[in-house]
């Protein structure tokens, strides 16, 4: 009976163990999403916040609170702090990293166990009529596998984390390109209203020629239709304000409203660098781009992945203890298994991850070679942009001592006043083609910024990432 009580309690020695694990798991939490908060939430963002203003002043010294004006820097790490697109690419992160941890937990360990009874003996007998039989699986993990899986999973998520920063830069770009619209229709709505006070004027004088029948109705009429014309493209530069700031809070993270009453500053386009960056700053900047990087992290991930699917022809080890009580009687018992490679020696899953590795060392390759030639056409196009600037620079002033000279003249009495009017307008015309190009070459240079990873007024935009709700703190 030693032996029985021995065993039976052997018995609930293991459903004691296998009872603390089943404890120490973790329970599931219920999260539900509901969209109604979520809009309150994001209609209830503004650019006022405390949170957003210590973000702030730790990043750009910001101290001045509520801002008077808001330059690009100040939008950009606006959407840092809001965006969810920052957001999203922090979840994948998050994603990433606990992969990482599954990936380095090894494989545990099965209890088995085997009540019986022999009914034949019965419970008269002087031996016990149970047999129990106890058997631990312990698998054993060889040639490598875990430490091969546990770099693909660091890469992987290597290769998240710099996608946080490629995220980044995509938002700072579309600020800056939002902006640049806003600029460029501001100060094109700007030329089209003084345009149409000089063609009103222009009317006025053309109408009493008109009743004095000094000039036909048809003179008059192509006078009217230009005025049109320009009342027209004010409209559309007045629309493109509107839709360029709608963006622009998109971009950010906030409601359009958040936007509509702040001041928004453009000293960033109103001056241009001397010159391109040399060649070997632009080497360094291509070799240190987010997405490069991320797309090398996930060729390394790739190779980890062949180097596990090759380990994996090498079969694993699993040892199996045994215990069987049998009718008073204590038996013991140690197995080994290991998995014969007679059908197969993983032949295809190593011939997917090679297909797999070539295909990422492609998709370098052509990152490499598109950031390249994004890089050589947007120089290109800056230069040759900046002769166009300067040409339109030239006649612009041209234009205004013809205006300034016209004037000089009318007050002597030489010309009359449409003669004034008409220098005017062809001053304004050289001023909307100055603009234009100015444009142009702010838009070739965001190009070259956007090609670089390098932002003028944000050198170190990448340290400034808010990286999660609780601070800007990461790995």
């Amino acid at each position: 009976m030693d032996r029985t009580v021995t065993g039976c309690i052997r018995v609930r020695m293991a459903w004691l163990i296998g009872l603390l694990a089943i404890a120490g798991c973790l329970p599931y939490q219920d999260r539900p999403v509901s969209p109604a908060k979520a809009l309150d939430e994001f209609d209830s963002r503004t650019l006022d916040g405390q949170d957003l203003h210590a973000y702030l002043q730790k990043n750009l010294d910001v101290r001045q609170w509520p801002l008077a004006t808001w330059n690009s820097a100040e939008l950009t790490l606006a959407a840092f702090f809001y965006s969810p697109e920052l957001d999203v690419a922090q979840a994948r992160w998050a994603v990433a990293k606990g992969r990482k941890a599954a990936a380095a937990e090894r494989p545990n360990p099965t209890l088995g166990i085997t009540p019986g009874f022999n009914s034949t003996t019965g419970y008269g007998a002087s031996v016990s009529p149970w047999i129990v039989g106890a058997a631990l699986d312990i698998p054993i993990e060889t040639a490598g596998k875990r430490g091969y899986r546990i770099a693909e999973a660091e890469h992987v998520a290597e290769a998240a984390r710099l996608q946080i920063a490629q995220t980044a830069w995509e938002l700072r770009h579309q600020i800056r390109e939002a902006m640049l619209d806003m600029y460029a229709a501001t100060q094109t709505a700007g030329l089209l209203r003084s345009r149409g006070t000089t063609q009103e004027d222009s009317i006025k004088l053309l109408e009493e020629m008109f009743n004095a029948g000094e000039i036909s109705a048809n003179e008059l009429g192509q006078a009217r239709i230009l005025r049109d014309e320009a009342r027209l493209s004010l409209l559309d530069a007045e629309t493109q304000q509107v839709q360029a700031r709608a963006r622009l809070a998109g971009v950010i993270g906030v409601p359009a409203k958040a936007l509509e009453s702040k001041e928004l500053s453009f000293d960033l386009f109103e001056g241009l660098p001397e010159d391109v960056p040399p060649a070997e700053m632009q080497r360094q900047a291509l070799l240190s781009r987010a997405d490069l990087l991320a797309a090398l992290a996930e060729y390394q991930a790739s190779q980890s992945a062949l180097q596990h699917e090759i380990a994996r022809q090498y079969p694993d080890v699993r040892i199996g203890p045994g215990y069987e009580f049998d009718q008073s009687e204590n038996k013991w018992a140690l197995g080994l298994s290991v998995t014969l490679p007679v059908f197969n020696q993983n032949r295809g899953a190593i011939a997917a991850a090679e297909a797999g590795r070539a295909q990422a060392e492609a998709q370098v390759q052509a990152l490499q070679a598109r950031i390249v030639s994004d890089l050589e056409q947007a120089v290109r196009t800056y230069q040759a942009s900046v002769q166009k600037v300067e040409a339109t620079e030239t006649l612009a002033e041209e234009h205004r001592v013809a205006t300034d000279r016209t004037r000089k003249m009318y007050e002597l009495g030489q010309v009359v006043r449409l003669e004034v009017d008409a220098a005017a307008l062809e001053s304004n015309a050289g001023a909307l083609n100055r603009l234009n190009a100015r444009v142009e070459v702010q838009r070739a240079l965001g190009q070259i910024e956007n090609a670089m990873h390098v932002a003028a007024d944000m050198p170190n935009w990448s340290e400034q990432i808010k990286w999660g709700r609780g601070g800007n703190d990461h790995e």
